[in-house]
């Protein structure tokens, strides 16, 4: 579809929409367009007299990325992230997510072109501040948090932005895999299967990526920070289903979350007490509700069913995202079923191979999230 009746379309639907509605998808397009405007070719940008020795190198790094992820991920970056914006913001937009007070399933909205999902973004602070405040007084447990960068599937060509050139290199590569990797393949109205594709499909590329780069073993330190984070917010969600889901009072069922949640921050607490960035994480935790909890789980709790599946395909990128695309076209009930199937060979295969390893002791999630406090 031509760029311009995208714009066209989203403009009509919000003249056909209601007031709240129309506001939020004019401000979407206005936003969408002004970065849109100026975006300058990377080329130009690094050229430029007085741009810089760190951000002349980030851009060089962005172009390596993008020629590593469209000749070895095959994915289809044709001129994505060729260009330069900075942002005149610290973040292009905010995202809010909500989910009811006894629930970890979060509250969707429907889009043009792109069906459901579970956020709502806004380019301006005060607008998402202003929407969270309304959800929050309505019951629903909040999340809003800045964007440093999101994809819009292939519709433009998106530019690399200020608010996250300067990430580590290792990072900075992840983010442009996730994001590329939606290009690729996308299902429409299910967010977590997007999502966690995306996410396996950097996690599967990074490895090979940093060897590439000779980096150090602190980028494989951060990725196993980052999956005990994940297993410690599906131990607390194992923990929350089964009160949301009882003929508890609601007082009841405050107290035994507040509970959870508790021992949450607990074993953060003792989980990274020997990690030198422990604070990195340590915000998002801290004010972990239904509402994140349901966040991690849209963009990590598929990534091991992904995992698997790549395994099952060869381990060949194609035949993966054929696979991806073959499952994508399921009815969602299935879809479910497979994936879940997936996962259990997974952590079958994980099993097998952690049980041939002598190691030291490790953190176990599960366990901690049992102590009463």
């Amino acid at each position: 579809m031509p760029r311009a009746l995208i714009i066209c379309s989203l403009l009509t639907a919000a003249l056909l929409s209601g007031c709240e509605t129309a506001g939020y998808y004019t401000q979407a397009v206005v936003g969408q367009w002004r970065i849109l405007a100026a975006r300058k070719p990377i080329e130009k940008v690094a050229a430029a007299p007085g741009i810089g020795e760190e951000l002349q190198e980030r851009l060089r790094l962005v172009q390596d990325i993008r020629a590593y992820a469209g000749a070895e991920l095959q994915l289809p970056v044709g001129k994505a992230y060729g260009s330069y914006v900075k942002l005149a913001e610290d973040f292009p937009v905010w995202n809010v997510l909500a989910a009811p007070e006894f629930s970890l399933s979060p509250k969707r909205w429907c889009y043009p072109f792109i069906g459901c999902a579970s956020y709502r973004g806004y380019f301006r602070k005060a607008d998402a501040e202003a929407k969270a405040k309304a959800l929050l007084a309505e019951g629903y447990d909040i999340y809003l948090g800045p964007v440093p960068a999101y994809s819009t599937l292939g519709w433009f060509d998106d530019p690399v932005l200020s608010s996250f050139v300067n990430w580590s290199p290792d990072r900075l590569a992840g983010l442009l895999f996730h994001e590329l990797a939606h290009r690729r393949v996308y299902i429409s109205g299910d967010t977590t299967f997007n999502e966690s594709f995306a996410t396996a499909v950097s996690e599967l590329a990074l490895p090979d990526w940093r060897r590439r780069q000779g980096l150090d073993g602190g980028s494989a330190n951060r990725r196993a920070q980052s999956m005990a984070i994940r297993r410690l917010m599906m131990a607390a969600r194992k923990q929350l289903e089964p009160i949301y889901k009882s003929p508890l009072a609601d007082d009841e069922k405050r107290v035994l979350k507040a509970e959870v949640l508790e021992r949450l921050r607990y074993c953060y607490d003792r989980m990274s007490m020997d990690w030198p960035n422990a604070e990195r994480y340590r915000a998002y935790i801290g004010k972990t509700n239904n509402a994140t909890l349901a966040l991690a789980s849209e963009y990590q709790s598929l990534v091991p069913a992904f995992a698997q599946l790549y395994r099952e395909s060869g381990e060949t990128w194609p035949a993966f995202y054929q696979a991806v695309e073959r499952l994508g076209k399921e009815d969602k009930k299935t879809r479910d079923r497979r994936l879940k199937a997936l996962a259990a060979r997974h952590q079958e295969s994980s099993d097998h191979v952690s049980s041939k390893k002598v190691t030291g002791p490790s953190f176990d999630s599960e366990t901690c999230m049992a102590v009463d406090l």
